[in-house]
């Protein structure tokens, strides 16, 4: 009988290289969120994949980018120090892109660790095979990778290949998590991030990075298969909560309707969602609000 194997998996990579897209495939179930723009993950994202004689517990990270300003200082200090927490690393990079800076910092941080590391070119549907092997020939001369596996997280090529590869690179070990368990993430957690997505995906490109979300209240209603969330959209500026609320309340109104959906996803019943915009000026460069929102 083969020995039972698990371990924890760090997935970095620069920003918008679609970590969270392959962290939700993996799991089979989004709690993760993602949108075209980069940075949309600020938090370290745990999940948990049971496999047959395999338990991964991946920890999906913020982009890592040359940081300015405190939220960025802080959200680059959350993906770095996952490298030292995990039995291995999966480094993300973009098929379809040149290396960046990004990739430089990850791999001078990545020579710093003994962990093994394994190369996920992502978004190869995006590139013409004889670009491909050129790339790979590439990242092979740059760091010795335990293996370097082409993917489209979003088309889900060979993702099972990869999974394959992590197992292999993984310690036999306990199984940390009960068979039930798919992230440590609590629901309500979940939720806060699934309305932020709604802000980054329905909005323009300055406002979601002055957005945070809480959770003000999460309670079921008794005697009914309905949950009741009242949340807070955060913003910097006066100037950014009429375009949040939108005309006639139509913004907000799309916001809540589709994080709704999802979080009845999530939950398994109906949910009632109440959201309020809310002014919390320079909360981007301030510390003290920075640990209040989570960060």
């Amino acid at each position: 009988m083969s020995p039972f194997k698990s371990g924890f998996v760090a997935i970095v990579g620069a920003p918008n290289v679609g970590k969270s897209t392959l962290l939700n495939e993996l799991l089979g179930q989004k709690i993760a969120i993602t949108s075209g723009k980069p940075q949309t993950t600020r938090n370290r994202i745990l999940g948990v994949a049971h496999l047959p004689g395999a338990q991964l517990i991946f920890l999906d990270t913020p982009g890592i980018h040359r940081a300015k300003g405190p939220l960025n200082v802080r959200i680059v200090e959350v993906a770095l120090k996952v490298l030292r927490e995990v039995d291995l690393v999966v480094f993300m990079t973009d098929a379809a892109l040149p290396t960046s800076r990004a990739d430089q910092i990850i791999l001078k941080a990545l020579k710093k660790k003994r962990q093994p590391v394994i190369l996920a070119i992502n978004k190869v549907d995006l590139v013409k095979k004889k670009k491909l092997l050129p790339l790979i020939d590439q990242w092979r001369e740059s760091y010795p990778f335990k293996a370097i596996v082409p993917i489209s997280a979003l088309e889900r090529l060979q993702v099972d290949e990869l999974v394959t590869e992590m197992v292999a690179a993984l310690p036999e070990g306990p199984r940390y998590y009960p068979e039930d368990s798919v992230t440590d993430m609590p629901e309500r957690f979940i939720a806060a991030e699934m309305i932020r997505e709604k802000v980054f995906r329905l909005t323009g490109e300055e406002i979601p990075y002055a957005v945070a979300v809480t959770v003000e209240s999460f309670k079921e209603r008794p005697g009914k298969d309905l949950i009741d969330i009242q949340a807070t959209i955060h913003v910097e500026r006066e100037s950014q909560k009429p375009i949040i609320i939108g005309r006639g309340g139509n913004k907000l109104k799309r916001i809540g309707e589709q994080a709704r959906e999802e979080i009845e996803h999530m939950v398994g019943c109906k949910v009632f969602l109440t959201l309020w915009v809310r002014v919390q000026k320079n909360w981007t460069r301030d510390a003290g609000a920075i640990k209040k929102f989570g960060y």
